[in-house]
């Protein structure tokens, strides 16, 4: 197969982890006989330093001429005092907006070599964690109508969703379940927020059509203890973009480090752009010292959803598990006395047990 990947380093580390997944990616290729081929993309940071703004149209244009794209990070201190609409973070959005992607899967799972590296009892870890937050992508308090008052006093943001917006994402929640658990939270603010009822009255009515899965609601607050308290519980969590946000940043911290958890952002079409969940973290950026193994793991995704390359994708993941397995850890993952790699090593370790 011949697959054309718009690569989107972006800024801080973002170049170094990029470059770690560019590895395993080129020899998943070649072991298995397909061919890649790369063009890379400015946005975040790095373009307003280069264009003066965080996404151009030729960025947006590159993009979508790609089979999918690969992000690494975006946005740093540096860019502070830029004015909202132009912030780094603007870019981003502007990427997935663009390019129709309004629905995010960020998986949490407890790797066994890492529990003690989770802040969670071991009573907790024992019980498993295995779960897919669903997060609505192009709705929400992000996207609505927002500003100031005249006089500066006041600001607003407004939360907007339409029933076809809930259905769409829901949709996907129901079919990323029938080939999980068969369960599916609806996470929201019922009690307080109209846009929640309008969520929980489509996703009702959606969930005759998919009778094999389990449906129950939680309120955003309870969810939010639960995931510390029982996350065994949850398969999958549908919820809308801001919750999403905040909902999947928690679990991705009980896995044991936000380092490892990738993400996937999704259209009705096999196009998607895949991301780690964590920042720039510009203060180690091309200091051999950030973990690339998220950014690797949502290249696995990559070949998944939008390749349907399933051998591929359990290659890589296998290869993720086997190194982590031999004790290979970037130093956020590891336990006082363990002996640590940096970015390169780790990259190149699990390259080596691909094939």
């Amino acid at each position: 197969m011949d697959m054309k990947i718009a690569l989107v380093p972006g800024d801080g580390i973002g170049p170094d982890i990029v470059r770690e997944a560019v590895r395993v990616l080129d020899r998943v290729a070649s072991a298995y006989g397909h061919s890649i081929s790369y063009e890379e993309v400015d946005a975040g940071g790095i373009s307003i330093d280069r264009y003066g703004i965080p996404l151009t149209e030729d960025a947006l244009e590159k993009a979508k001429a790609a089979d999918a794209v690969l992000l690494g990070a975006v946005g740093g201190p540096k860019w502070d005092g830029v004015p909202g609409p132009k912030r780094p973070e603007k870019g981003l959005l502007g990427l997935r907006s663009g390019l129709g992607l309004f629905c995010n899967f960020r998986p949490a799972v407890i790797y066994p070599e890492l529990s003690a590296a989770s802040p969670l009892k071991d009573s907790i870890i024992t019980r498993g964690v295995d779960l897919l937050v669903v997060r609505e992508l192009t709705g929400g308090i992000y996207f609505g109508e927002r500003g100031r008052s005249d006089d500066g006093e006041e600001a607003y943001d407004t939360m907007r969703y339409s029933r076809g917006e809930i259905r769409r994402i829901a949709a996907k929640a129901f079919e990323a379940a029938m080939g999980r658990r068969r369960k599916v939270t609806l996470v929201d603010k019922a009690n307080v927020l109209e846009s929640s009822r309008l969520w929980r009255e489509t996703v009702s009515e959606l969930a005759a059509s998919y009778p094999e899965v389990e449906l129950d609601f939680m309120y955003v607050d309870n969810a939010a203890m639960q995931l510390v308290r029982d996350p065994s519980r949850f398969d999958v969590l549908l919820t809308e973009n801001m919750f999403g946000d905040i909902l999947s940043d928690e679990a991705s911290m009980i896995t044991g480090s936000i380092g490892m958890l990738s993400s996937a952002s999704l259209r009705e079409d096999s196009f998607g752009m895949y991301e780690p969940i964590h920042g720039s973290a510009p203060d180690i950026a091309g200091k051999d010292i950030a973990n690339p193994i998220a950014t690797i793991l949502s290249a696995a995704s990559m070949l998944r959803y939008s390749f349907s390359l399933e051998k591929e994708a359990a290659a890589i993941e296998s290869a993720v598990k086997s190194a982590l397995s031999d004790g290979i850890r970037t130093r956020d993952i590891a336990v006082e006395g363990e002996k640590t790699v940096g970015t390169v090593e780790c990259g190149r370790e699990i390259e080596g047990r691909i094939g």
